[in-house]
């Protein structure tokens, strides 16, 4: 694909599948956040792989299992394709991340990138005022946040006024959750969405 049909595509919203090299000259670039005020989930990445970055959608790269969970979970009734994560939105759903500038992996963020990203994520969600927030990823949360206790599910604290969720990473590197695991617990909090409305 040229670098024309591929902006042509991003544009389009449809999905296409980037060259190594559009991969590697995505380091350092941004996702657009998917918000809206009032949404029932801001589902909360770490941050963008290159993948993303090099496609401008959410959770884009093929194996990453954010999308087949909301599906099993059905927070959505068919599974969605990141280029058409709009749809989420009328759905109350949204996306973002706690840092936004794409890697190759998490690991390549300093503490201070994840404190720093937490101090803007806490005014976007405090604009926005989601009725939760779901970090995907226990040890990102813990270090951005200075809560090194932190476990999987509903916290007891709240970010701005809206509740705080974690559920694992979504990552098909994360070997420590199966898809079915996955779906499991984001079904959890979809039961707490509905019970909450």
């Amino acid at each position: 694909m040229t670098f024309l049909n591929s902006h042509i595509a991003r544009i389009m919203g449809t999905p296409w599948k980037p060259t190594r090299q559009q991969i590697a000259a995505a380091a350092g670039k941004q996702v657009p956040d998917l918000l809206a005020p009032g949404l029932d989930v801001v589902f909360c990445g770490i941050n963008p792989g290159l993948y993303s970055g090099a496609v401008g959608h959410h959770f884009a790269r093929p194996g990453n299992r954010f999308w087949p969970a909301l599906y099993g979970a059905s927070f959505t009734h068919r599974l969605v394709s990141p280029f058409e994560e709009r749809e989420l939105l009328d759905l109350g759903l949204g996306i973002t991340n706690i840092v936004a500038r794409a890697t190759a992996s998490a690991d390549m963020l300093t503490r201070q990138e994840l404190i720093a990203g937490a101090r803007r994520l806490k005014r976007k969600i405090r604009k926005y005022r989601p009725a939760a927030v779901a970090f995907l990823g226990l040890g990102a949360y813990r270090i951005a946040f200075g809560q090194r206790l932190a476990t999987l599910g509903r916290q007891s604290e709240r970010l701005a006024s809206s509740d705080i969720w974690i559920l694992p990473n979504p990552s098909g590197l994360n070997a420590h959750y199966q898809l079915v695991d996955l779906a499991r617990l984001f079904r959890e909090l979809r039961v707490w969405v509905q019970r909450k409305r």
